[in-house]
Order: C-alpha cells, then structure tokens, then sequence
C-alpha cells in the first residue's frame, strides 16, 4: 500500500470563529463561479458545539461491540466494510458536480493538495512521498480499500473447519482472547480461526487510517460547502462518530493520527456521543474480553 505519510504539525486548537454564514440558498445572488480554494485559515465552525449535532440518537456501542458468538476478524471485516460504505456515501456529496462548472465540488483547483487545516498528507509516488490533489488522493484510497475488501486472502469468503475463536468459546474455556500485540508467528492473532491472515489487524488500521484522513479533509474543506449549505453536516457527523468510535474501540487509528480532528473528537467524548467504553481500554478492556 502506498500510505501517505502526513507532515508534521502541532495539535490544533480549537478557533474563534465569526457569525455563521448563511446558506447559499438564504443568498439574493449566490455566486456563478464554483467554490473558493481550500483556505487553511478558514473558521473551524465544525469544532463548536452548537454546529455538531447528529442525525440520530443512540449509544453507537450497540453498532460496534463485537457479538459474544461472533469471531473478532469476521466482526472487524464486517466493521471496515460498513465504514467505507457511510464514508463513500459522504465522498459522493463532494463528488457532485457543478451544473455551472461542470467540475465536482472537490476538485483539482480546490484541493490542489489532501489537507486538513494546515496539516497535508502525501502519497508515495515512484518511492517518494508526494503532495498531490485531494481528488487523486481520495481515489486512490477507494480504489486500494476496494482492493483490500476483495481480496481473498485478507478478505476470505472460503468456509474454515473447526471452531471459531469467539468470547463465547473463551469463556468456557477459561481462556483469553486474543490481543492486538499478539502477531507472531507463534502466538495465536486476530482473525486466526478464521483464515483471515496474520497481517490482518495491521491491514485493517491501515485501512482505518487512510478513511480517516478521508473524514478530516471532509471537515476541513469542505465542511461548510457542500455540507452546511444543503444541511448534511449532521449525517457527516453521525457517520465520524460511528467511525472514531470503531476506531477507538479496536485501536485502529493512533491519537496521533486523529490529532487535526481532536477537538472534534474531544466534544463527542464530553457529549458521551463516543462512548466510555471505547475510551476504557475498548474492546479489551471489557469485562467479557478477559
């Protein structure tokens, strides 16, 4: 996989931003060009509390925690495929084009780079890290993670003989389950029992890694256009809780990682949005884990 590797950059902090802007469509003359170039700079409506509503409500742990009967690499296998479905159904509204332009909403004049506020993530190109388009950014993302989900060796579809490695099992046995560490060649690892291969939780939080990033150039550039302006941002952010909740909960993206999203992320958790039990050590850290 070519992984982009992100620059480096202080944590951010949360801004002071302005009145909020009106909808294009509260505009008398709305203009005829496209939208701006990404700013940087641009206020960061989306880290205050009254822009950061969700579509629904629920404790997002009922979607996440792994079944007691169900071994840990199919349930994480299920969990990137339903992560990438909410986070391609975001990228489409970005993909939209412009009926004036004739260009999508994210495009090359745009997003001349993949960034998030002033922090920009490369792609290895030729063995180099490069700086390229968010447009060819975030296509090569899809296309690798649809690789990935098709890929019959990280991905296995073929029935495999004995017993699954499950928190049932575990429990009348009086053993543990598996941990996230456990991935050599001569130790048990996640997905074992179930064919899936031994760099299977390693695949899988690189996966999570690059949809992450995906989720925070959502937010950094075009949070306010398209997704104020046609009133998606709560199903925006209903879809980035489901994730960081996944992710924190299997310890699938670092902090460091989520770091140009954490005032976002620290709201959710303030909000108990994203649940305590994923900030407790996750799935590990449950009673019926050990």
């Amino acid at each position: 996989m070519n992984n982009g590797s992100p620059a480096q950059s202080p944590a951010p902090q949360v801004p002071q931003a302005g009145p909020m802007p009106n909808s294009p469509s509260l505009v008398s003359n709305p203009p005829l060009d496209g939208p701006a170039a990404y700013d940087p700079d641009a206020p960061k409506y989306f880290f205050q509390e009254k822009y950061a509503p969700l579509n629904v409500k629920g404790n997002f742990l009922t979607l996440c925690a792994c079944p007691k009967n169900v071994e840990l690499g199919e349930w994480l296998a299920h969990q990137i495929v339903e992560q990438y479905r909410l986070l391609h159904g975001m990228l489409q509204v970005i993909q939209e084009v412009n009926s004036v332009t004739g260009l999508p909403i994210c495009n090359e004049s745009t997003c001349p780079t993949m960034s998030a506020g002033r922090l920009t993530y490369t792609w290895l190109v030729d063995g180099r890290a490069a700086k390229i388009s968010a447009p060819k950014f975030i296509n090569r993302v899809e296309k690798w993670i649809i690789s990935k989900i098709h890929d019959p060796v990280m991905f296995p579809t073929d029935k495999v003989n004995g017993l699954p490695d499950t928190f049932a099992l575990h429990e009348i046995s009086g053993t543990s389950a598996s941990s996230p560490n456990a991935n050599t060649s001569d130790e048990e690892w996640i997905g074992k029992s179930s064919g899936f291969p031994q760099t299977f939780y390693k695949d899988c939080q690189g996966i999570m890694k690059q949809m992450f990033r995906c989720y925070a150039h959502l937010y950094h550039a075009h949070w306010l256009n398209p997704f104020w302006h046609i009133n998606k941002h709560d199903i925006l952010n209903m879809c980035f809780v489901h994730f960081v909740t996944v992710a924190k909960y299997y310890k699938l993206v670092s902090e460091k990682e989520m770091e140009p999203m954490q005032p976002l992320i620290d709201l959710f958790i303030k909000q108990q949005r994203i649940p305590p039990e994923a900030l407790a050590g996750g799935h590990w850290g449950q009673p019926s884990s050990s």
